[in-house]
């Protein structure tokens, strides 16, 4: 699907549709892949609007959890539902640089960054991965929320009116994720002898082929903490292409539940739990994205809600709440548990779970910003239950992106 800053009227009413329709739980759209999970005894639920497989029978969430994070294995993700974007135009960097926060003119071609997407009050519409492709700028947005962030793209496509076109690569494509100590090695065995993966840092991509597909591409980063890689793929090729990694006994396939406990662990942001709307960069313990404090993003500003974030000088403002990591507690807080520093709530839970690599509850949330510091005693209202706890600084498990060899 292709929307350019002058048809983009006339596609929006196609994206809006489908968008509702996959709000519906009855009538959830199937990836690729869907026929294969069944068959490898996934157990599928909705997610995002899709049919995906929150585990595998006969395994567990805890094994997979664990398997990912073990010596010379890796697990596979199917992260179809995710929404991949490709940004054409002469002006797209300048158009990608006013709802993003960050440097996307400094890309070198091959290179990516995580960026945010921010509405006018300089709320998180989205979180992003973005990569300089060359010819053209490869974009990945959550599942769950690409369908509005289309409708913002086109809201801001009519206002901005550069040659800029956005292309949806909608069901034509899908998107698998290799994570784990063995990912690098499970991955060369479909590139061509040509591509050095030694060479390829955390953040870098490129268009290839694999298992001698053409139309691929291959992207180093992942959502787990491990090091890995998102490979994109045509539609048509993308079972042989799963089965082709499966073929290699240290590559299984592994669902939502490992997958949201691995990004846990890592101190990732669950969009619409850890993050929405409501939260901006500082907030989130996302500033980072935009830069340091003489970047040319934060002293140019230029991306939507600038003002509210940042000063004229391009200091970060202050803000009422931070996320921080939270420990200490003997049982796992869930989403919505109150924080409290004595008899006063100071802020909420937003996720937690159980680590299965530290063996302890381990949350991240939001609290009053004086109680940000790492070190700080507060109390969780757990079961009605006040429970001892303290804040932490993330990851909680330390993350193994590569940089180099």
């Amino acid at each position: 699907m292709l929307l350019s800053s002058k048809s983009a009227k006339v596609i929006n009413g196609a994206y809006q549709r489908k968008g509702r329709h996959l709000a519906t739980s009855t009538n959830l759209v199937k990836t690729a892949l869907n026929g294969l999970h069944k068959e490898l005894g996934g157990d599928m639920v909705p997610f995002a609007g899709y049919e995906l497989p929150v585990l595998y029978k006969g395994e567990g969430v805890m094994k997979e959890h664990l398997w990912c994070r073990s010596e010379g294995k890796a697990s596979l993700f199917d992260v179809s539902h995710m929404g991949q974007i490709r940004w054409h135009g002469k002006d797209r960097v300048a158009f990608l640089e006013r709802i993003v926060v960050g440097d996307i003119a400094g890309l070198a071609p091959g290179s990516g960054c995580l960026s945010l997407v921010t509405n006018e009050k300089g709320g998180i519409i989205d979180d992003t991965v973005i990569t300089n492709a060359g010819d053209y700028i490869y974009m990945v947005v959550n599942g769950a929320t690409k369908f509005g962030d289309m409708k913002h793209f086109e809201k801001q496509m009519k206002e901005f009116g550069g040659d800029v076109t956005m292309e949806y690569l909608e069901d034509s494509m899908q998107l698998l994720a290799v994570q784990g100590p063995g990912a690098a090695a499970a991955v060369s065995n479909l590139l061509p002898s040509t591509v050095d993966l030694s060479k390829m840092s955390f953040m870098t991509g490129l268009d290839t082929t694999l298992d001698g597909v053409h139309g691929c591409r291959v992207t180093r980063c992942g959502y787990t903490g491990e090091d890995g890689f998102e490979i994109a793929m045509p539609a048509d090729y993308a079972v042989s292409i799963a089965q082709k990694l499966l073929e290699d006994a240290t590559v299984k396939p592994t669902g939502l539940g490992a997958r949201d406990s691995l990004r846990l662990e890592a101190g990732l942001c669950l969009y619409g739990h850890d993050l929405d709307e409501t939260i901006n960069p500082v907030e989130g313990g996302l500033a980072w994205t935009m830069g340091g404090p003489k970047s040319r993003r934060r002293l140019e500003k230029g991306f939507l809600g600038a003002e509210h974030i940042l000063t004229p000088e391009g200091k970060l403002k202050d803000v009422a709440q931070k996320r921080v990591g939270i420990i200490g507690m003997k049982a796992p807080a869930r989403e919505h548990t109150e924080i409290y520093s004595g008899d006063t709530k100071i802020g909420h839970v937003t996720s937690g779970t159980f680590s299965p690599c530290l063996k302890k509850p381990i949350a991240m949330g939001y609290v009053t910003t004086e109680f940000a510091k790492v070190g700080t005693e507060i109390q969780l209202k757990i079961r009605d239950k006040m429970q001892n706890a303290v804040v932490t600084k993330m990851p909680f498990v330390e993350t193994k992106y590569f940089k180099g060899a």
